[in-house]
């Protein structure tokens, strides 16, 4: 028998039994497609670290393709672009299709929130010589992850005559940041006798703006006098201004590659703006689709989704039913057949933490995107849990568009669980299932997803709406 010659049971094996491969062996012409592509993902990512920044680079990458905005009650044909905003926070993009509504739409919707560090409405304040912000930290954050990382303001303050200023600083070469401090190891004996989740309280999470005071003996706080002058000076503001502000403080670092091989992105805020890209840059480019599709990009994921632009309001519910109107059709029936990608992120197994993971159903970087059936916690409470039928569907466009994929589950039973918008795309009666990328780190100001995997979603997301 040759050393080539398989044996009677590897051949049998080979036919029966399933393995996801790494892309870099079996298709290592990725390689470089995968790095390509991310380098447009790493400039956009840099440009749109928050929701409303990432809604405006959206937009001017949906209108260089063609898209215009929405008009409720106008009749488009297959082929129109639309988009609409939802208060600077939200988006969706459609492309009509070629089929009726009423077999149904592709949506691929993604989250554009990310863990982060809020400012309090009344945040400035002055103690012992030193200018702090008082935070209010967003999202599922690991407290001690935060301190001693250099800082970037973020946001929008809307002025008592109702000029709205934008606010960035901390991107620029030049710019100053900021910082939430630490303790030295030499007097942190008793903060490093408490359990990891209590080494920082939501109230130790004060930011650093400044030290010099304005020279004034008659001033009682002359160093927060100082930091409020030079935000006038820059920015035009008041203390009062905060109180109609959205402030956030995010790392200031930018996305960048990880390892000699530069096989990795590292950025703060992939969870999910990875899949909200990807999602996007699928949209941008279908010219003339199937079925009409629709790529929404949600806010408020990341504290339940709530609010009127995350997904537990109507806003997806609304530019349906007027897609309906237009068209003449039941808006019910479309929702009935229509078929979405919740475009999520799981968590990657972590070798330095195999304990959390279940080997055979984690997924893992450079096997492609993840297929993800249910999420929740324990008993899956929280889920969607996709059906049958709907990962069969999903499955055969994938395999036929030759993509690479996984699956996974979000950590071993028991260990802990997560969610994401899944369920409530389902309390519209439409079918639903996750799909995104595997993140280590995945929360921490500095996370990690593998171009392969990047790649290989946009993939997906474009093979599922063609």
């Amino acid at each position: 028998m040759s050393e080539k010659e398989k044996t009677a049971g590897e051949k049998l094996a080979e036919e029966l039994f399933y393995k996801a491969e790494n892309i870099a062996k079996k298709a290592p012409e990725q390689v470089e497609e995968a790095a390509a592509f991310c380098e447009g993902y790493k400039n956009f990512l840099n440009k749109a670290k928050t929701e409303r920044e990432f809604v405006s680079e959206a937009i001017a990458m949906l209108e260089a393709n063609g898209y215009v905005p929405f008009v409720a009650g106008k009749v488009y044909q297959a082929g129109d672009k639309v988009y609409k905003n939802n208060r600077g926070k939200a988006l969706i993009a459609t492309t009509i299709g070629q089929k009726p509504l009423t077999e149904g739409i592709r949506l691929n919707i993604a989250h554009i929130d990310s863990p982060r560090v809020d400012l309090k409405p009344n945040p400035l304040y002055e103690k012992d010589d030193l200018a702090l912000f008082k935070t209010h930290y967003y999202g599922g954050i690991r407290k001690y992850q935060w301190p001693t990382v250099p800082l970037a303001m973020h946001g929008v303050l809307i002025k008592e005559d109702g000029e709205k200023v934008e606010v960035v600083i901390g991107e620029k070469e030049g710019d100053p940041v900021f910082c939430i401090t630490d303790l030295l190891p030499h007097l942190a004996a008793q903060q490093s006798q408490r359990p990891l989740k209590d080494a920082f309280s939501g109230e130790d999470l004060n930011i650093v703006i400044g030290s010099l005071p304005f020279v004034d003996e008659s001033v009682k706080e002359p160093v927060k006098l100082m930091a409020m002058k030079l935000m006038h000076d820059e920015l035009g503001i008041t203390e009062k201004d905060f109180l109609r502000a959205e402030i956030e403080f995010v790392p200031a670092y930018k996305a960048c590659d990880v390892g000699f091989d530069r096989s990795i992105v590292g950025a703060y805020g992939q969870d999910d703006k990875v899949c909200a890209y990807t999602a996007l840059a699928a949209e941008v480019g279908e010219e003339n689709p199937t079925w009409t599709t629709m790529t929404v990009l949600a806010d408020k994921e990341e504290i339940g989704s709530t609010g009127n632009t995350g997904l537990n309001s109507n806003f997806v519910e609304y530019f349906i039913q007027y897609l309906a109107e237009m068209a003449g059709v039941n808006d019910k029936e479309v929702l009935e057949h229509s078929i979405c990608l919740s475009a999520d992120v799981n968590a990657a197994y972590d070798p330095t933490y195999p304990q959390v993971h279940e080997p055979m159903n984690a997924c893992y970087f450079n096997k492609g995107c993840v297929l993800t059936k249910y999420t929740g916690a324990r008993g899956k409470s929280g889920t969607n849990d996709a059906g049958a039928e709907l990962m069969a569907k999903v499955i055969k466009i994938m395999d036929d568009a030759g993509v690479y994929w996984q699956s996974g589950e979000l950590g071993a039973v028991d260990v802990g669980g997560g969610g994401t918008v899944a369920k409530f795309v389902a309390e519209f009666n439409i079918d639903v299932v996750d799909l995104g990328v595997p993140i280590l780190s995945m929360h921490a100001p500095f996370e990690l997803a593998s171009k392969l995997d990047i790649y290989n979603t946009y993939k997906a997301f474009a093979a599922f709406i063609k």
